[in-house]
């Protein structure tokens, strides 16, 4: 019978202590380099606080220069924080392409923006609402957007002394309970809101009136004057823009005659009044109603 030999071949034994002292040689290279790179290190820091320490000048230097570069860094992240991507911004944006229009509407559009230099894409949708809310008031929508451009030349921040906000300068501390369909007070400062609040109060102030112009009188709030002045700047406007959107030749706003003013005549001194004396006469309104 032939005997086995249970050790492993001579080969494979050589193979495994080479492999070994080959792994434990590059560990202890490894090693020596990074003890030795760690040292070299340390040296060169050690230098160079030394360095530092005795030249005022090139630590200033330093400093400013490590200073500036954590700035640098500081101001990459908040930009990087500051300009992250938001998909739904547009969702905000409170404008339209003025080529969907009717035409009608896009001929104010771009009259408007040209006159008011204002962009026609947000003044597009304004124009739309104005033309929306108007057949639906019974408003003619020129009138809306010649409101529109005398109270706040569409700005829809807009702010008067008196404290009438946004696009059509409504009164906002008078009128809060109208905003509470759309979210409360601070909506004045949104466009398509303030225009529908806006366009409300003029409708009731024109049937309180029972004119456009008596309406306007009430729009404005004057108590103090007659408003005509207000009155006839928002009127030529309208009819400007009522002839761009009809696409006729401008048309002149000529205010309404004043209506006449009773005067009583003075009576003669010493004479008996008669039934002529006592007849009222008439004065155009401007006529003085007494002579010197």
């Amino acid at each position: 019978m032939t005997a086995h030999n249970d050790r492993p071949p001579q080969s494979t034994t050589g193979a495994v202590a080479s492999l070994k002292t080959a792994v434990g040689d590059a560990y202890q290279g490894f090693f020596d380099i990074t003890h030795n790179g760690l040292a070299l290190l340390g040296t060169l820091l050690a230098v160079a606080v030394i360095t530092l320490s005795a030249r005022a000048d090139l630590r200033e230097s330093t400093e400013e220069r490590l200073l500036g570069w954590l700035l640098e860094r500081q101001e990459a992240a908040n930009a990087s924080a500051l300009y992250a991507a938001e998909p739904t911004a547009v969702d905000r944006v409170t404008a339209a392409q003025p080529a969907s229009l009717p035409k009608q509407q896009a001929n104010v559009t771009f009259w408007l923006s040209r006159k008011y230099r204002v962009a026609p894409e947000p003044l597009s949708v304004l124009v739309a609402e104005a033309f929306e809310i108007g057949e639906k008031a019974k408003l003619d929508p020129t009138l809306i957007l010649a409101v529109m451009a005398i109270e706040s030349r569409f700005n829809p921040f807009a702010q008067s002394p008196v404290g009438a906000q946004g696009l059509m300068q409504v009164l906002t501390r008078v009128h809060t309970e109208k905003y509470n369909d759309f979210g409360g007070q601070l909506a004045a400062f949104d466009p398509v809101s303030n225009l529908r609040v806006g366009a409300k109060v003029l409708q009731d102030a024109i049937a309180r009136a029972g004119s456009v112009e008596g309406g306007l009188r009430l729009y404005v709030g004057a108590v103090s004057h007659d408003g005509s002045g207000y009155i006839n700047k928002v009127m030529a406007e309208h009819l400007r823009i009522q002839s761009v959107a009809l696409g006729k030749p401008m048309q002149r706003y000529a205010p309404p005659p004043a209506a006449p003013i009773p005067v009583v005549a003075p009576a003669a001194p010493n004479a008996t009044p008669d039934a002529e004396a006592l007849a009222p006469a008439t004065t155009p309104a401007g006529t003085p109603l007494t002579q010197s």
